[in-house]
C-alpha cells in the first residue's frame, strides 16, 4: 500500500492532512515559516480504520522521552523534521509523518511507505495534545509559526506583561476579540524544544488561552482543526500590524474603548 492510496482510500482522512499543506503554504506565504521553521501536528485517531491499525511500523518503536497515558491508541499526522513548509504544502505525505503512540505510552512507530521522522519538537507537541484530552477538550491540532509583527511585540517587556498585548491587540479591531476572545498568554524565553517550555505552555493553556506568545520566538495555538488555530493567529497578528502601522504613522493609535469593547463582549456573548 502506497501513502496515497492511504490518503485515497480515507477521504475524511485526506481532507484534515490537506488542510495541513493548505495552512503551511499560508504560513510560508505571510514569511511566517523561513527554511524549516514552524510545526504541526494534529489528532488523526477519529479517521484511522481497523484496516489501517493493522498497518505495520516502517522502523522500531521511538521514546518519546515522557508517558502519556492519555495517548493510549492515538495516532498524528506531524510536520517532518527538517522539512520546509513550502515543500509540505507540495507534497504532505513526502514532508510529514503518521505515528502511533505504542501501548505504553512512551514510545511511537511511524506508519507509513516514507521513512519521515517526525518533528523534533515532538515530545512537546505530544505533551500539549495529551493534555487537551486529558482535560476533555475537542481541540486536536497544534500550530507552531513564526508570526513577525507578534514576534516583534515580544522584544519590549512592557507587551510580556500579562493581558497587556492582549488588551491592545483587542482594541485594534473589533474582529480580534470576537475570533480569539481568549486573547494571548505569554511564556517567558526558554530554551526551544525543551521541557520547561512545553509545561509553561501547558500552564498558559490552562489558563484558558488558545494561543500562547513564546517570548522572542513564535506563537503555539490549539483548536480543532488546523486550518481554525491558524486563523487565531491570523486575526491576532493582523491587530499587531495595525498597531505597529500606527506607530510607523508618527503616533500611538487610540484603539476602542473599554465600553466599546464591553458593548462587543456583550453583543457576541464573548467572555468578559
Amino acid at each position: 500500500m502506497t501513502n496515497m492510496s492511504i490518503l485515497d482510500n480515507r477521504p475524511a482522512l485526506k481532507a484534515e492532512i490537506d488542510k495541513v499543506a493548505e495552512v503551511a503554504g499560508y504560513l510560508w506565504q505571510k514569511g511566517w515559516a523561513e527554511r524549516n521553521g514552524g510545526n504541526i501536528t494534529i489528532n488523526i485517531t477519529e479517521w484511522v480504520d481497523d484496516a489501517m491499525r493493522a498497518l505495520p511500523a516502517i522502523g522500531p518503536a521511538v521514546p518519546i522521552g515522557t508517558k502519556l497515558p492519555e495517548l493510549e491508541g492515538c495516532w498524528f499526522y506531524c510536520k517532518g523534521t527538517g522539512r520546509r513548509m513550502r515543500d509540505l504544502a507540495r507534497d504532505p505525505m513526502a514532508n510529514g509523518s503518521i505515528i502511533r503512540i505504542v501501548d505504553d505510552c512512551m514510545r511511537y512507530e511511524i506508519v507509513a511507505d516514507l521513512p519521515v521522522a517526525p518533528t523534533s519538537e515532538l515530545p512537546s507537541h505530544l505533551s500539549v495534545h495529551n493534555y487537551l484530552l486529558a482535560k476533555g477538550s475537542p481541540y486536536r491540532a497544534s500550530l507552531h509559526t513564526h508570526p513577525i509583527e507578534l514576534v516583534a511585540l515580544t522584544h519590549s517587556r512592557k507587551w510580556m506583561e500579562k493581558d497587556v498585548a492582549t488588551r491592545m491587540l483587542w482594541s485594534m479591531i473589533p474582529e480580534t476579540k470576537a475570533f480569539c476572545p481568549r486573547g494571548l498568554g505569554m511564556v517567558p524565553y526558554m530554551l526551544p524544544s525543551s521541557v520547561d517550555l512545553a509545561e509553561a505552555t501547558i500552564r498558559a493553556i490552562d489558563e484558558d488561552y488558545d494561543v500562547v506568545m513564546w517570548e522572542k520566538h513564535g506563537v503555539f495555538a490549539v483548536d480543532t482543526d488546523v486550518m481554525s488555530a491558524f486563523d487565531q493567529v491570523d486575526v491576532l497578528n493582523k491587530s499587531a500590524q495595525i498597531y505597529i502601522a500606527a506607530r510607523n504613522m508618527g503616533f500611538e493609535p487610540e484603539g476602542m474603548s473599554d465600553g466599546q469593547m464591553q458593548e462587543l463582549s456583550d453583543a457576541f456573548h464573548l467572555p468578559k
